[in-house]
C-alpha cells in the first residue's frame, strides 16, 4: 500500500528532525595557544567557553604537520597521502575512475545533510585549483559539498585572502616580502576571516531555518603566517609577561629541525628570534594576537547558533589542523616531527551527551574525528577508517583510556608514533629518535641506544598502525 504524499513528507521530515547537525570549525596553524590548554595569559573566552560546555582532549595529535596533508587525514579518515596537493591527488584518482573512499561531508550528504564549507576546510579555500585558486574544472573534494564559499574581499580571490595583510595587501608571488607581522587599526573585517565569519553567520542562518539537517565546516585562517590582526587584539598582551620559550637550542644529532624557511621568506627586518629575544617575544605576542582574533571569529559562529535555536542539536569540532612551532628547538613554523608542531586543539561537544566539561587524557588523532561524528549523528555504514570513535570519552565521564592509544604521523621520508609516555621518530636512513614524554627533558635527550625494547614496541605498534 502506497504511503499518501504528505505521511512521506511527515516521516522524511521525522527522520531529519532526530539528526543533529554538525559544525566544524578548523582552525589554522593553532597550536594549543589557549587558556583552556593551561596557557593562562591567552585571551580566548569564547574557545574557552565551548571546553566548559565539552570535551577537551589534552593529547590531540595530527597526522602531518602541513596543513593539506593534515586536512586530507581529517577529511578522508585515513592516513595517506602527504603535502598541500594531498586532496587534489585524491580528485585526479577519481577522474582516472579508481575508487576512493568518500570524505566525510560526502558521507553526510548522502545521509541527507545539507553541506557547506566557507573558509579554509580543505587546503584551498572555497575548494578550486588553478590560477588563483578559481578554475571551477579543478575542485579538491568532488561531491562534498553544496557549497564551498570563500569571499575573498579586496584580496581579489582565494590565493590572495589566505597570504594576505591588511586591507587587500597579498602576496602576489612566492617570494614576495610581506610583513611578518602587522596589527593595524580598525575592525575585524580588515584582515582576511573579517570578511568570511559574516558569510558563515549568514550560512548558518540559513541552513537553520531549513527543515534538513546541516553539516557546516568553517575554516578560521588565522593564526596562519603572516601574524595580521587588528590592533585591539595585540593591544590585549601589552605589558604580559610571556612564559620562557622551553628548550630553545637547536638539537643536536638527526632530528626532523629545519631553518624556518616558510617563516623566514617573510619581511624579518634583518632580525633573528633565535639571538634576539625582544623580536622573539614581539613574534609571539603577534601570534597570541592573531590567536584571540580567530578566538573572536569562534565566538561569532557560536553566537550565531544559539540566535538560531539550533544549539541544543548540533555537535560542535573544534580542531586545529596542526601545532607550531614559537622558538622551541630553534623552530619559528611546523613541518617538523616534534610534539610542537603535531600537538593541536581538539574540542568535541556533543548535546546528547551527558558528559561536559571533560578533559581527557588519553592519546588521540585526527583520522579519530570522521569515525566519532558518523557515530554521533548515528549515521548508516562503515568505512575504511583508519582511526576509532571517541564516543566512548563523550558518554561516560569516567571514561579516559580505552586501552593502548597511539599517535601515527609522517613527513618528509620520517614516521613517529606518539604514545601516552614516548615519541619515537624513525628516520628514512633507519636511524631514530626516542623520548621519554614523563621526564623534564621531553624532547631533547635522544634515549634510544639505550631503551631498544621500547624501541621494538612501538615500531611494532607502528607497523600495525600503517597496515590500517
Amino acid at each position: 500500500m502506497k504511503r499518501p504524499l504528505l505521511a512521506w513528507c511527515s516521516l522524511v521530515l521525522s527522520i531529519w528532525a532526530e539528526k543533529p547537525n554538525v559544525l566544524l570549525i578548523c582552525v589554522d596553524d593553532l597550536r594549543p595557544e589557549l587558556a583552556c590548554y593551561g596557557q593562562e595569559y591567552i585571551k580566548s573566552p569564547h574557545i574557552d567557553a565551548l571546553a566548559e560546555r565539552g570535551v577537551l582532549f589534552e593529547h590531540h595529535f595530527v597526522q602531518a604537520p602541513t596543513c593539506g596533508a593534515s586536512r586530507y587525514a581529517l577529511l578522508t579518515g585515513q592516513y595517506g597521502l602527504t603535502g598541500n596537493q594531498a586532496l587534489f591527488k585524491r580528485a585526479q584518482k577519481m577522474v582516472e575512475g579508481e575508487k576512493v573512499a568518500p570524505v566525510f561531508p560526502e558521507w553526510f550528504r548522502e545521509a541527507g545533510y545539507t553541506t557547506v564549507a566557507v573558509g579554509k576546510v580543505s587546503h584551498h579555500p572555497g575548494g578550486l585549483g588553478g590560477e588563483d585558486w578559481v578554475d571551477e574544472s579543478a575542485v579538491e573534494m568532488p561531491g562534498a559539498w553544496d557549497r564551498n564559499l570563500l569571499p575573498a574581499g579586496p584580496w581579489q580571490h582565494p590565493r590572495g585572502w589566505m597570504h594576505g595583510l591588511a586591507n587587500g595587501e597579498m602576496r602576489v608571488k612566492l617570494n614576495t616580502r610581506l610583513d611578518v607581522y602587522q596589527a593595524l587599526e580598525g575592525d575585524d573585517s580588515i584582515y582576511p576571516d573579517g570578511v568570511v565569519i559574516p558569510t558563515a553567520v549568514e550560512e548558518l542562518e540559513t541552513l537553520a531555518a531549513a527543515e534538513e539537517p546541516f553539516f557546516l565546516a568553517v575554516g578560521i585562517l588565522r593564526p596562519h603566517l603572516p601574524f595580521g590582526a587588528p590592533k585591539k587584539y595585540l593591544d590585549l598582551y601589552e605589558g604580559v609577561d610571556l612564559p620562557a620559550i622551553p628548550h630553545p637550542e637547536k638539537p643536536t644529532g638527526k632530528t626532523t629541525w629545519h631553518r624556518s624557511g616558510e617563516f623566514r621568506r617573510y619581511n624579518l627586518w634583518d632580525k633573528d628570534p633565535n639571538t634576539d629575544r625582544e623580536f622573539a617575544d614581539e613574534v609571539r605576542r603577534h601570534y597570541a594576537a592573531c590567536v584571540s582574533y580567530a578566538d573572536a571569529m569562534v565566538g561569532k559562529i557560536l553566537a550565531a547558533l544559539e540566535k538560531s535555536g539550533e544549539k541544543d542539536n548540533t555537535i560542535i569540532v573544534l580542531w586545529g589542523d596542526h601545532g607550531w612551532h614559537l622558538g622551541e628547538h630553534a623552530v619559528w613554523g611546523k613541518h617538523t616531527l616534534f610534539e610542537e608542531s603535531l600537538h593541536s586543539p581538539l574540542i568535541i561537544v556533543d548535546p546528547e551527551s551527558a558528559v561536559g566539561k571533560q578533559r581527557v587524557a588519553a592519546v588521540v588523532q585526527t583520522v579519530d574525528i570522521f569515525p566519532t561524528l558518523v557515530e554521533l549523528a548515528g549515521l548508516s555504514g562503515e568505512g575504511k577508517w583508519h582511526g576509532s570513535s571517541l564516543v566512548p570519552f563523550l558518554k561516560d565521564s569516567a571514561t579516559q583510556d580505552t586501552g593502548h592509544r597511539y599517535a601515527y604521523s609522517y613527513h618528509g621520508g620520517s614516521t613517529t608514533i606518539r604514545s601516552a609516555d614516548h615519541r619515537l621518530v624513525k628516520h628514512r636512513d633507519g636511524s631514530f629518535e626516542l623520548y621519554d614524554r614523563k621526564s623534564d627533558e621531553s624532547e631533547t635527550k635522544n634515549i634510544a641506544v639505550e631503551n631498544p625494547e621500547i624501541v621494538a614496541a612501538l615500531l611494532k605498534a607502528m607497523a600495525e598502525l600503517k597496515k590500517l
